[in-house]
């Protein structure tokens, strides 16, 4: 990278070095060392495109500061969990891992009936935390919320502007994001990707959500998963879904919608959804995949860790480029950390990447 000077990396020792080209009038070291704290940033941020979801429905887990330590050893630096609870975020403390942070549906009434309350959970579930060190990304209130479901649809809009109007309470408006997780469902047609559309039984949700998302500068969050496409119409026949086409590992142009093509099948959902909210004058919206995985046993032919491996380890670095519609890296969490026994059905039980015991069901790179 040459400006008025270079920077360039050592790979063989590790290291940045600036280097001053003869002849230039470059002389200011503040300057420079600015530049290179800015390039450092932008490297690391390039390389943290990925986290991990940290489900605890199990009865053999590795204790909180355990699973911190496996994220920091595994080079993790995003985490999504699903309550606020209390251990995990006391192990959080003073670490650079970036916070994705549920409330819980079962919480979506009380939060949206009082600011009070709403208050309140933040104040004990964030604003303190964030004074000692945990680093807060999103505030995720409510998770698949579907619009039919009375328990939580109609609480749900009023939490997240009860959650907002706390946040911004609390001066952290401007660096914690407020926003919901939408189960892919929440498309009406997704093929061609062009063509995609939501769900009119989502539009209760979406005519109230999608222009808060726009006016706060906060992510659309989805959890895509092809594994469930793929397993619910497997084939190499016109209609199916292809293997290869699912786990990244599918040749150039495999599905044409012109003038792009599609290799695999998650850009594919990914751009269905934003030629949704194109459709919907939303696309300046960006899109958070806040959940994505493959389970390597308990369904069927599907389930493998040889096609668990291949989705996951290739989404890592496929998310590093973006989609044929939008170009740059996707911000996407994956499904899940560990196994979690107490899930049902048994497919549930097997998202994981590494087991109970810490010990990784298959190689894979962060990096």
């Amino acid at each position: 990278i040459c400006l008025q000077f270079c920077i360039y990396l050592n790979s063989q020792h590790g290291s940045l070095k600036l280097q001053t080209p003869k002849n230039s009038h470059f002389t200011n070291v503040s300057t420079a060392l600015l530049l290179l704290a800015l390039l450092l940033a932008s490297l690391h941020t390039t390389g943290a495109q990925i986290g991990v979801c940290y489900g605890r429905v199990g009865s053999n887990l590795p204790q909180p500061g355990e699973v911190v330590a496996l994220f920091n050893q595994n080079n993790i630096r995003r985490m999504r969990l699903y309550d606020p609870h209390q251990p995990a975020l006391d192990a959080l403390r003073g670490t650079d891992i970036e916070l994705m942070l549920d409330v819980p549906n079962d919480q979506l009434p009380s939060v949206a009936s009082s600011q009070d309350a709403a208050d309140a959970w933040v104040r004990d579930n964030v604003a303190g935390y964030a004074a000692a060190g945990v680093r807060f990304r999103y505030i995720t209130v409510g998770n698949e919320v579907d619009p039919a479901d009375g328990r939580f649809a109609p609480f749900l809009f009023g939490a997240m502007q009860n959650i907002q109007t706390a946040l911004n309470g609390a001066g952290l408006g401007d660096r914690v994001k407020v926003s919901t997780a939408f189960k892919y469902n929440v498309m009406g047609n997704a093929f061609p990707p062009s063509d995609g559309s939501f769900n009119l039984q989502y539009r209760s949700l979406l005519d109230s959500i999608l222009p808060f998302l726009r006016n706060n500068n906060s992510p659309m969050m989805l959890n895509l998963y092809p594994f469930f496409s793929y397993r619910d119409n497997p084939g190499n026949n016109p209609g199916q879904i292809r293997l290869d086409y699912a786990t990244f590992t599918g040749p150039p142009g495999l599905v044409s919608d012109p003038p792009l093509s599609y290799s695999n099948l998650f850009d594919a959902m990914l751009d269905a959804t934003y030629s949704a909210l194109e459709k919907e004058e939303m696309g300046s919206l960006n899109i958070v995949v806040s959940e994505t995985g493959w389970s390597s046993a308990g369904g069927g032919d599907a389930t493998t860790v040889d096609n668990a491996r291949a989705y996951n380890y290739n989404l890592v670095q496929h998310v590093k480029v973006g989609t044929p519609k939008r170009a740059g890296p996707i911000e996407t969490y994956i499904f899940a950390m560990f196994d979690e026994g107490d899930k049902e059905p048994e497919l549930e039980k097997h998202f994981g990447l590494f087991s109970p015991d810490r010990q990784p069901k298959y190689p894979m790179n962060f990096n």
